[in-house]
């Protein structure tokens, strides 16, 4: 069988928050500054080359402050983790990619598939939908990419030397990815394993999860046997603002994590991730929106082993580890057989600033010498095979409508999405989609979903809260009461 490039087109699910009411510091505000130039190497310190300086003194007094009071409790819930990382290390290094669930298409309303699929998908916090957009016109949409490439050779892209990762955002063919209907269909439908406290009559967190958001996001094509790119494990969604009280803990996302109670943390209650600033620090590829999941959908045949995405499958359990690790030190060194015994880890006395893999305005990265509990070299597994057209989503530990309206405007420019590294972009790329263009050949959920077209507010199968949310989202977008 012939070697052929890798081709993705990348997704972002979001929706609308309500706007808070009340009076909010320049430290929870989305940032509307322009964000630094660069590439897809500026988020990550492993790739950018920059070195990780030790954090400032505050991050002694900020994690001092999360588990003062209960730093036994802390403790012994650090030790249970543990516990239930060495059964979930054995259970994935046996099952491997069998981890992963998957559902077709044409399954999304079998009840008894679907809750399978989502038994199984809120345990590993990644999913393979097959067949969601046919082959033949997931594999024209990747010739087309590489059309627009060809015509427009001043597109960015890294490494420099050898593009695997384009600064695209505005193609042809992630516009016609974006507005497929299947696409926007599986984007509802992964919303649905979202939930809130209150309910789906919640109106106190006005958020709706059956009106996906368009996020745009960059292009990979990676050729054959190419070893020059390869992103280590990472979480996005920020990296200090996870432990600052002015990032995640203006929600309190993680409290039960913190108090010692891990086990009662759930990874898919998302009225608390509508208060979260997860950029504080206005990094090139910080996210501003409330993301429910990352993924992309495959415009050529990818098997695991071969470029393909790996992915750790224990949601709850990994991003406990990643949160208390910071809290504790061991006694003995790394190459002492011990080194891994829950009995070598205890708190962190004195208490330092380091939050491993934590740098601002960077993801939150990881690896086997400041994470070794996760096992990350028999964790970390690669996603089954996929063919053109099948979607691959996971979790994103991380939507405003301002955010939307700001999209909108670059759309329209043709530069890099607000995001994301600022520059010219495709201003003036050959063979951009113009936003007329786009009206007269997309559906309406399309166009709702890149904020062209007002929300329907009239629905008779609206909630209360979702009905109110989408009245706010067409203010801000400029709609009026529509």
């Amino acid at each position: 069988m012939a070697r052929l490039d890798r081709c993705i087109l990348r997704f972002q699910l979001t929706s609308f928050p309500k706007i808070r009411k009340q009076p909010v510091s320049t430290a929870t505000t989305p940032s509307t500054a322009s964000k630094p130039s660069g590439d897809i190497s500026s988020v990550f310190p492993s790739l950018s080359g920059s070195a990780s300086k030790p954090l400032p003194s505050r991050f002694v007094d900020i994690k001092k402050r999360l588990i003062r009071g209960h730093e036994a409790q802390t403790q012994a819930s650090w030790k249970r983790l543990l516990r239930v990382l060495q059964q979930k290390r054995a259970e994935i290094k046996t099952k491997g990619s069998d981890m992963v669930p998957e559902i077709h298409l044409w399954d999304l309303n079998d009840v008894e598939k679907r809750t399978k699929f989502r038994d199984a998908l809120h345990q590993t916090g990644v999913a393979v939908i097959r067949g969601v957009v046919q082959e033949k016109e997931a594999l024209g949409w990747k010739e087309l990419v590489k059309r627009y490439i060809s015509s427009n050779p001043t597109t960015k892209g890294f490494p420099s030397t050898n593009p695997a990762v384009y600064e695209l955002y505005w193609s042809p063919s992630q516009i016609l990815a974006r507005s497929h209907p299947n696409i926007l269909r599986v984007q509802k439908f992964l919303m649905s394993h979202w939930h809130s406290a209150g309910g789906p009559s919640d109106t106190k967190h006005l958020i709706s999860t059956s009106h996906p958001l368009s996020y745009a996001d960059r292009l990979r094509i990676r050729q054959p046997g190419d070893a020059s790119f390869a992103l280590g494990p990472h979480i996005d969604g920020g990296s200090c603002e996870r432990w600052e009280p002015s990032g995640y803990g203006l929600g309190g996302v993680y409290n039960e994590i913190f108090s010692g109670n891990w086990e009662k943390y759930t990874p898919w209650e998302m009225s608390r991730r509508i208060l979260v600033k997860s950029d504080l620090y206005n990094g090139p590829g910080g996210c501003s929106m409330y993301r429910m999941f990352q993924g992309w959908v495959a415009m050529s045949e990818i098997q695991g082993g071969h470029g393909h995405l790996k992915i750790c499958p224990m949601i709850k359990e990994a991003t406990a580890y990643m949160l208390l690790r910071p809290f504790f030190s061991p006694s003995k060194a790394q190459d002492n057989p011990r080194y891994l015994d829950i009995a070598n880890w205890p708190l962190e006395n004195p208490v330092s600033s380091s939050l491993q893999g934590a740098v601002p305005a960077n993801c939150q990265e990881l690896n086997t010498e400041l994470h070794p509990h996760l096992g990350l070299d028999d964790t970390m597994i690669h996603v089954p095979e996929v063919r053109p057209g099948d979607y691959v989503a996971w979790h994103c530990d991380e939507a405003n409508a301002d955010y939307l309206a700001r999209q909108r405007e670059k759309f329209a420019e043709g530069t890099p999405a607000p995001d994301f590294p600022s520059g010219e972009g495709e201003a003036q790329h050959r063979g951009r989609l113009t936003a007329e263009y786009v009206m007269k050949n997309i559906s309406t959920k399309a166009q709702r979903a890149m904020g062209l077209a007002a929300f329907d507010t009239k629905h008779r199968h609206l909630f209360d809260g979702e009905r109110e949310t989408l009245k706010t989202a067409n203010r801000i977008l400029g709609f009026g009461d529509a």
